[in-house]
């Protein structure tokens, strides 16, 4: 099973995170992304496993390493890879918290295959399962997660990205009394947040990237949760669905190609089929999930979450590496 291969495969965020590590506060987001791939790339092909990136930085024109499609290890165990060597670039580039490097292993062909564009997401814990319908309003959802909880809805807080297409459906949430906890960016670490028991974070919601997504999925899987999300090109993203603009029209026709109903909700099982799985996901900056990487003396240490899917565990490790001279 995966799960004997989750220490070495926690080594990939690790050193994805050192690598970011001296770009914090730099502004330059796309140097800090390249660090980070590039470090990445270099471990996962020193694994004795065979691993395909599911998803991950981008189509093979426009993403040198780790696009989709790439096979990576020396060969052995085959995988799926659903890789995102930063989430939350902007804030690697701006010092600010909660960017970490993130990865899911998992069995081969269970995780989504789909093109690097947005996705609408929609996440609840186990005590929600069955409760929500993507295709349902959000205030509908928040209603029916209120009542598989056993709370009122005015009890209930719910995370989003501080973004301007969410605006209205704040403002909505406040309307019916429910707090709302608007990040900057980092959605994988909002889904690691309502996965986990007692974390006080009850759904999240937001449209933001397929990547993201396919990792949120195999988190919310592994802890016994619920998710649904849809495929949105990125005119729908912003808000106004042209279909006939250059990047929406290729999007819709790698859709196609890939077997997928970009009009289609899309449920946990078919974003990931399996509980064969790890999840390595390392801080960079300071969060609220894990402390970032930090440097004392000659080394640097770093904290990485490891969730293992068939176990359904969650595990903190805490590592000590000498700097490379």
């Amino acid at each position: 099973m995966i799960k004997s291969l989750a220490l070495e495969l926690s080594k990939v965020t690790e050193e994805a995170a050192i690598a970011a590590y001296p770009e914090i506060g730099k502004g330059n987001k796309e140097y800090a992304d390249e660090m980070a791939v590039n470090a990445m790339k270099k471990v996962l092909n020193d694994l004795e496993i065979s691993g395909e990136v599911i998803i991950g930085e981008g189509e093979i024109d426009e993403a040198p390493m780790l696009y989709i499609g790439e096979v990576v290890g020396k060969g052995g165990t085959p995988l799926d890879i659903a890789v995102d060597p930063i989430d939350g670039t902007r804030m690697v580039a701006l010092g600010q918290d909660n960017a970490v490097s993130v990865m899911v292993f998992a069995k081969k062909d269970t995780l989504l295959k789909a093109p690097d564009m947005y996705m609408e997401k929609i996440m609840v814990d186990k005590d929600g399962r069955d409760s929500i319908d993507i295709n349902k309003p959000l205030e509908e959802n928040v209603i029916s997660l209120a009542k598989a909880k056993g709370k009122e809805v005015k009890d209930l807080t719910v995370m989003t990205l501080a973004k301007p297409r969410h605006d209205k459906n704040i403002k909505t949430l406040q309307s019916m009394g429910v707090k709302v906890v608007a990040i900057p960016d980092g959605d994988v670490e909002g889904s690691v947040l309502v996965a986990i028991p007692n974390s006080g974070i009850d759904m999240f919601y937001g449209i933001g990237g397929a990547p993201e997504g396919v990792i949120s999925a195999a988190i919310i899987k592994s802890l016994g949760g619920d998710m649904q999300a849809k495929l949105l090109t990125r005119s729908c993203a912003k808000g106004a669905c042209e279909t006939n603009d250059k990047e929406s029209e290729i999007e819709i026709r790698r859709c196609k190609e890939m077997g997928i109903d970009i009009d289609s909700k899309i449920s946990i099982d078919e974003l990931c089929n399996t509980d064969d799985l790890v999840v390595s996901m390392t801080g960079i900056t300071n969060g609220t999930v894990l402390k970032g990487v930090k440097k004392d003396g000659n080394y640097v240490k770093t904290e990485t979450l490891l969730i293992i899917g068939s176990s359904k565990t969650v595990k903190v490790i805490k590592s000590t590496t000498p700097i490379s001279k």
